[in-house]
């Protein structure tokens, strides 16, 4: 049946004693989605379970009663206890499938065989369960945590108190930790606490956050579909960044079916635009992906080869074409000057931070005899904009007339495409010349 795949659920407290008390028919949504996914996706699912109200209520109450002399220890304590029995709540809902014992102290080897259903909860003073669901990530090797709150998405400021407050679909950890800071406080409410950010930031991990009360937008997310949400993820594109997650998961573009299903008749299209068009002996596509385009120009006569910084998709590339596919980065090609009659990339640019883009550029213009073929996302590619929105690696997302600057700038010619292409809202192809 194949190994499964883990997907690690930090669960807010909010989503099932919201202050109007237990939630039932989220309760049993969230049940039949879990079991749907493990029906039909055989995947297991790791259930961090937050204290939301019921951990502010009885802090609250004991900061009450207590007054300034209670301990930070003893709020903590009274949101833990609160987390274990919501978690308990949930295990019982899942009793039939669920692993007997609620996963609690994070330092030990629990007896885990084949459950599909993992429950979790606090563990101790100072640690989130948001901080609990990046450790349960980590030992079970996940690249992605998804957060499950109240709130469609993280925003620059409060919207509660600010109405200019501005919705985000990604960002960097970076610029997530300036929003949430650095500080632990028991019975904080935010998306996801600065302990948890801290060390998901350390661990490389990507976290989405969405309103678990949508269903089919949670589904959508695990899914790798388009969804509602705010992802938070680094920001070093290097080669490890473009891994199984990318190209199959949240991460970036290709785990969405419509874009992952299409590639090899893009790339079919592409390959006999080149071959009809400039008829080239040699070519190099840059950033070739699983290398469809260079499979294809070869079987059309064309000695092509291509350049891909993903270990990932080398290694998933097909058989057939692995010989001519090399490991390597835009910013330094590992062939001579003039080497080929044809440059290619496509949708590469806008993956390299601007800063470096210079050298992208210049090292492209080095490989290349005469022409560089470049189709760029851009800014006016607004319909693929609703498609694109959460790849956290569109870095250099950039108008048409920024593209044309940098062609200026970098002494090269812009030569008309005058082949059909697809219109300004889907295609924007760059045709340089030295």
């Amino acid at each position: 049946m194949g190994e499964k795949e883990t997907i690690v659920l930090s669960l807010g407290g909010s989503l099932i004693v919201p202050n109007g008390g237990i939630d039932i028919h989220f309760l049993i949504e969230f049940s039949k989605f879990v079991r749907n996914q493990i029906a039909a996706h055989n995947r297991r699912f790791f259930i961090i379970c937050g204290g939301g109200a019921t951990a502010r209520n009885y802090i609250e109450a004991g900061s009450r009663v207590v007054g300034k002399t209670i301990t930070f220890d003893d709020k903590d304590w009274l949101g833990i206890h609160s987390t274990r029995l919501n978690a308990h709540l949930v295990r019982t809902v899942f009793r039939d499938i669920a692993y007997p014992r609620i996963f609690k102290h994070y330092d030990r080897q629990y007896d885990i065989k084949d459950e599909p259903v993992v429950v979790c909860s606090g563990w101790k003073p100072g640690w989130s369960t948001d901080f609990c669901a990046v450790l349960v990530a980590e030992g079970q090797g996940s690249k992605t945590v998804v957060n499950l709150s109240n709130i469609d998405k993280v925003y620059d400021k409060d919207p509660r108190k600010y109405k200019d407050a501005k919705a985000i679909d990604k960002m960097s950890w970076d610029n997530f930790e300036k929003l949430v800071g650095n500080k632990w406080i028991p019975g904080l409410n935010a998306p996801f606490d600065p302990v948890a950010t801290q060390k998901a930031k350390t661990l490389g991990l990507n976290v989405i956050i969405l309103n678990g009360k949508n269903i089919k937008n949670l589904e959508n997310a695990i899914d790798g579909e388009k969804f509602v949400g705010t992802v938070i993820a680094p920001l070093t594109l290097d080669a490890a960044f473009y891994d199984r997650e990318y190209f199959r998961g949240s991460k970036g573009e290709y785990g969405k079916k419509i874009f992952r299903n299409a590639v090899p008749l893009r790339s079919l299209y592409r390959a006999l635009l080149i071959k009809l068009v400039f008829n080239p002996k040699t070519v190099l596509d840059v950033g070739c992906g699983l290398g469809y385009t260079v499979h294809f120009l070869r079987m059309l006569g064309v000695d092509a080869r291509g350049l891909e910084i993903s270990e990932y998709a080398l290694e998933s590339a097909l058989s057939a074409v692995k010989p001519f596919l090399k490991q390597g980065d835009i910013r330094s090609i590992p062939y001579k000057e003039n080497s080929f009659d044809l440059v290619v990339t496509v949708d590469v640019l806008e993956h390299i931070h601007q800063d470096d883009l210079p050298g992208a550029i210049d090292e492209c213009t080095r490989v290349s005899k005469k022409r560089i073929l470049h189709k760029i996302y851009t800014t006016e590619n607004w319909l693929l904009r609703h498609l694109h929105g959460t790849d956290l690696s569109h870095v250099s997302v950039l108008d048409v007339a920024r593209w044309e600057n940098l062609w200026k700038e970098h002494e090269l010619k812009l030569k008309p495409c005058w082949w059909p292409r697809l219109p300004g809202a889907l295609d924007t192809s760059f045709l340089l010349e030295k």
